[in-house]
């Protein structure tokens, strides 16, 4: 059975923990980049939530499973702010998935 991840730092994916997820702490980006390799080739996650922050420090490993179904990889923002990466993301999921812009129709 597949888990849920959350990688961040610590004020902003604390919460996260009491919902069952699984926390992993990275503040710095050489932590950020070894956490994130282990969590997206160990076969647990089927999601991994990381925030915005942490997501520009590994874009380039992301981008590796943006064809993969597993794990979902999801840009969340942190207690920084939103910062806007997020919402791309889904933006250009979506358009992919369906063809054209349905949510935002700009």
């Amino acid at each position: 059975m597949y888990s849920i991840a959350v990688l961040g730092d610590r004020d902003s994916i604390a919460g996260f923990g009491a919902l069952g997820l699984d926390t992993y702490f990275a503040d710095e980006q050489s932590k950020c980049r070894k956490l994130f390799k282990q969590l997206a080739s160990s076969g647990r996650y089927a999601v991994i939530y990381i925030t915005e922050k942490a997501a520009e420090y590994v874009s380039d490993e992301i981008e590796k499973y943006s064809e993969s179904m597993i794990p979902a990889v999801i840009a969340i923002p942190g207690v920084s702010g939103n910062t806007g990466r997020g919402i791309r993301q889904v933006k250009r999921s979506v358009e992919k998935a369906v063809g054209s812009d349905i949510i935002f129709n700009d």
